[in-house]
């Protein structure tokens, strides 16, 4: 049997784990009972009503955090060199086109998005047996194939996140940091929430959003009264 520490002891006495929460209240608990000595990150996971094995019923998208996620996004732009200086203008870290396309096929992945263009995808599709598992494949939905790479760019470096609903029908994301304020928090976690919930399938039966959990780095889940968010 695992051994609990001392301080998830303390954080575990610090609220009642069978109770669901306001959303502004299980923020409130997360931050007091967060004792990592670095900035840890804040978590939300939503729990969905949804068979992702059908087409019909997939969850994904993406959306502009209010606050951004306190993280600094490392971005590649795969491009022809025409886009090459609108990505380097909008802030891109990497820009390239079949250099970066071979550093990835030596085993380079050294970034959290990438962005590229229609006309690139043919040969950055080949990439996808590496990109694919890692969550980094560029794809129209979350707004990282496009045309203009500059606005994309500039959008994910002012926090806009991807999501997916993974295989159990859950979406994970980060929001946010435990050192912003409880208000940041709250206004990240509401647009995600809010977007998710706008994108519920039609395909979807019964109830869509089952449970709210919210957490940071190391520390344990807080339930979230779903009603107190989505109504």
């Amino acid at each position: 049997m695992a051994k609990v520490s001392k301080q998830r002891k303390e954080a575990l006495a610090k609220f009642d784990k069978s109770k669901v929460y306001s959303l502004k209240e299980a923020i409130d608990i997360v931050k007091e009972i967060t004792y990592t000595k670095f900035d840890a990150s804040v978590d939300l996971n939503i729990r969905l009503g949804v068979d992702p094995r059908k087409a019909n019923q997939m969850v994904r998208g993406s959306v502009t955090l209010p606050h951004g996620t306190g993280k600094s996004v490392r971005v590649l732009v795969l491009c022809t060199p025409d886009r090459a200086q609108e990505a380097i203008d909008a802030g891109a870290d990497y820009v390239g086109f079949e250099d970066y396309i071979q550093k990835i096929k030596d085993g380079w992945v050294d970034v959290d998005v990438i962005i590229t263009t229609p006309t690139a995808m043919p040969k950055v599709g080949a990439l996808g047996r590496i990109l694919g598992p890692r969550g980094l494949m560029p794809n129209p939905k979350t707004g990282t194939v496009t045309m203009e790479v500059g606005k994309a760019v500039q959008e994910v470096k002012a926090g806009k996140i991807d999501f997916k609903v993974d295989k159990y029908g859950i979406v994970d994301s980060p929001i946010a940091k435990v050192s912003f304020s409880a208000e940041k928090i709250f206004d990240n976690a509401k647009a995600l929430i809010q977007t998710v919930i706008k994108l519920k399938p039609a395909a979807a039966k019964g109830t869509y959003v089952k449970s709210i959990f919210i957490s940071s780095t190391m520390s344990p889940g807080v339930e979230v009264d779903v009603k107190s968010v989505t109504i």
